[in-house]
């Protein structure tokens, strides 16, 4: 954090954290926290640790945030999601209970972001790259979600045989129906802004690099309605709920899948890893250029053994 942040941010948020930088704008009691985990920009223990620690300074502090905004460091990536190496050599070990931690600590947080309406606190995303798996599944959980039109966005898990467990389908669904949630995550699609758009799932496009722009323009035009906007949010917990017995459950589901995952699926995990390395490192090929490249091999491969992949659904 640079010397004028550190001045200006509350000594109740004041921590220094690896993976994450806060802002804080003072006007709109608005905090900012862009994450930059090397060498994958992805949802490790480490990053996990810090944003419970985050989430547990504005709880304590309630009333003094406003609005919180979850941002990426890295250009051209918002977050990749779940730590696809961590899970291949868990499931190698055949350690269900690291697992299942894991995927616990991921669904704590994303519950906070559901109940953060009931301590007064209002969730932003701002994509301002792609979001892949559980970087999408966390972006949908905000009450807004600000993407800029160059990024893309899917759940790409239905191509090593794993679904997205963090939260995907509860949200997909609130937001955009059962119909899109199933084509969304059977299809292991990757969607433009304009695409998530059109289906619900995001409710600002902004032009690329402009990002900031729109996400300052729309809390100075909510600020003055944020109470009443907060109260409606509540109420709506109430007609569309996400319950936390439901969370937990799929999660655990989820784990018990992966276990379950082939040798195939699982050097397919580290390939999309390694793609993920690359885009980090500045690299024209990422992992969006990789899931087609998946895709392709997988159509090629039921073609040569004459299967079509709708049997493989029966």
């Amino acid at each position: 954090m640079n010397d004028a942040l550190r001045r200006t941010m509350p000594a109740e948020l004041d921590r220094a954290y690896r993976y994450i930088r806060l802002e804080w704008n003072p006007e709109f009691a608005m905090l900012t926290a862009r994450m930059g985990v090397s060498p994958i920009q992805c949802y490790s223990l480490g990053v996990l640790a810090e944003l419970k620690q985050i989430y547990a300074d504005i709880s304590a502090a309630r009333g003094l945030v406003r609005y919180f905004v979850t941002a990426s460091d890295i250009p051209g990536v918002f977050n990749f999601g779940g730590d696809l190496s961590l899970f291949v050599l868990l499931v190698r070990a055949r350690d269900l209970d690291s697992l299942r931690l894991y995927a616990r600590r991921c669904i704590e947080l994303v519950w906070w972001g559901e109940v953060a309406a009931d301590i007064g606190v209002y969730t932003i995303a701002l994509v301002q790259g792609d979001a892949l798996g559980g970087g999408l599944e966390w972006a949908l959980m905000n009450r807004t979600v600000i993407i800029e039109r160059g990024a893309q966005a899917g759940f790409p898990e239905v191509l090593f045989n794993l679904f997205p467990g963090m939260g995907g389908w509860n949200v997909t669904i609130r937001r955009a129906g059962l119909a899109v949630a199933n084509d969304m995550i059977l299809s292991g699609q990757i969607y433009t802004a304009e695409q998530l758009q059109r289906r619900g799932l995001v409710e600002h496009v902004a032009e690329d690099g402009q990002g900031e722009v729109l996400l300052n323009q729309f809390v100075r035009t909510m600020d003055p309605r944020f109470r009443g906007s907060m109260a409606a949010l509540q109420a709506r917990r109430i007609a569309a709920p996400i319950a936390y017995e439901s969370l937990q459950a799929i999660v655990d589901h989820w784990a018990v899948t992966a276990m379950g995952l082939s040798n195939r699926d699982m050097r397919l995990m580290e390939r999309l890893a390694r793609a993920q390395i690359r885009k980090i490192g500045g690299a024209n090929d990422g992992v969006v250029e990789e899931i087609k490249r998946m895709e392709l091999d997988s159509a090629w491969d039921f073609e040569r053994t004459g299967i079509s992949e709708w049997d493989t659904l029966s």
